[in-house]
């Protein structure tokens, strides 16, 4: 997981309010229901010395937010009087929880987000195609593609010297609108870096629209003849198999970092060899086991890779001041300032990770913590 979109928080000095809460309002008193959460939160936030001058800007975002149907939940980050970062929640959050630190704690909002895969989905017919684009963020792009040619779409039999003119004519306008829609889809799998292309529709407009892709997207494509233009058409199964499609994609990922750790042996496993390895800018993806009960702590100076697990460490690094801070925010802010990755791991996916935390290096060298003299 590509934590870029985070950096704004860690570019901003704090101390942070970090508000999570359920903000559904599908039932009769549900407004009332968000006022009492927030009343509570709010409560927390100055209990913990949090300004009251953040705390009102948050209060700002919460009761002013844009209501969405269903089930859903907010997450709200501010410093210093502004709210920098809003997200809403596909689901709402494991319990509603508000945090003054010097740090965010953005760890529930990237467990929650999970593996990011980037994905471009064309529903397509002879006349033209609707594309819809996901970024790894989340942002959603479209694109709506109507052929160039709209006449004799259909390959008709009249008979006669002109009947292999006409099937000539249909066949031309069906590759030239597919050459349009390959076009669009190329351009939005570019713009969001997509992972996946999913191709559905008509069975022999996804096949035109595929063999005018470009290679690079040919080997991402998934074509399905499910889902239709038609207005009032039933996309069900067309949204099941983009789903699928993207879970499996995120499957893939989170097992070739896992791969990719177990190929290392112990080097780079436990807390003390990642935060080791954070100090030297050895990171290339830290893997971490979801557990919302975590609480442990590290201490950390301004830097990214000021980071340590007793302050001595720090002393020793010349920081004046060592911070003591929730360790997974800590490790956050290093993995966002030395670009590196995350992968987020449910418990039964790596039962004997050492602490709960390990990390694929980008290099290792014979001070690298558990590589030995060899």
């Amino acid at each position: 997981m590509q934590l870029s979109f985070l950096r704004p928080l860690y570019d901003r000095p704090g101390p942070w309010c970090s508000v999570y809460m359920d903000a559904s309002r599908d039932t009769q008193d549900a407004r009332a229901q968000v006022d009492l959460r927030w009343r509570a939160l709010k409560g927390d936030l100055l209990g913990q010395g949090a300004d009251p001058v953040t705390v009102e800007a948050v209060e700002e975002v919460v009761r002013r937010h844009q209501p969405m149907p269903g089930d859903y939940g907010i997450a709200v980050f501010a410093s210093r009087g502004r709210v920098v970062h809003t997200e809403y929640l596909s689901a709402p959050p494991l319990r509603d929880l508000a945090s003054w630190s010097a740090l965010p704690h953005t760890m529930p909002l990237v467990a929650q987000r999970g593996e990011q895969v980037a994905w471009v989905r064309v529903l397509a017919d002879r006349t033209g195609a609707d594309a819809m684009a996901v970024s790894a963020g989340g942002v959603p792009r479209r694109a709506q593609v109507q052929g160039g040619r709209s006449r004799q779409l259909r390959r008709v039999q009249p008979g006669g010297w002109s009947q292999s003119r006409y099937q000539r004519a249909a066949m031309e306008a069906w590759h030239q609108n597919a050459g349009d829609a390959a076009a669009a889809t190329a351009d939005l799998a570019e713009r969001v870096g997509a992972d996946v292309v999913v191709v559905a529709g008509d069975v022999r407009a996804t096949g035109m629209i595929a063999a005018q892709l470009p290679a690079r997207w040919q080997d991402v494509l998934v074509r399905t003849d499910a889902g239709a233009r038609d207005v009032g058409a039933d996309d069900t199964l067309m949204d099941d198999i983009t789903v699928q499609t993207v879970a499996e994609v995120a499957d893939r990922r989170i097992a070739a970092a896992l791969d990719r750790f177990g190929v290392q042996e112990d080097v780079g496993a436990g807390l003390d060899a990642v935060v080791s390895a954070l100090q030297r800018n050895q990171v290339d993806t830290m893997l971490i086991v979801d557990d919302p009960s975590a609480d442990g702590e590290l201490w950390v100076g301004p830097e990214p890779t000021e980071i340590a697990t007793d302050p001595g460490q720090l002393a020793g690094m010349s920081v004046a001041d060592p911070q003591r801070v929730r360790a997974d925010a800590a490790l956050l802010r290093a993995l966002i300032g030395t670009d590196a990755d995350l992968t987020v791991l449910a418990p039964e996916e790596a039962p004997e990770l050492t602490d709960g935390v390990g990390a694929v290096l980008r290099y290792v060298d014979a001070s690298t913590p558990g590589r030995g003299n060899g």
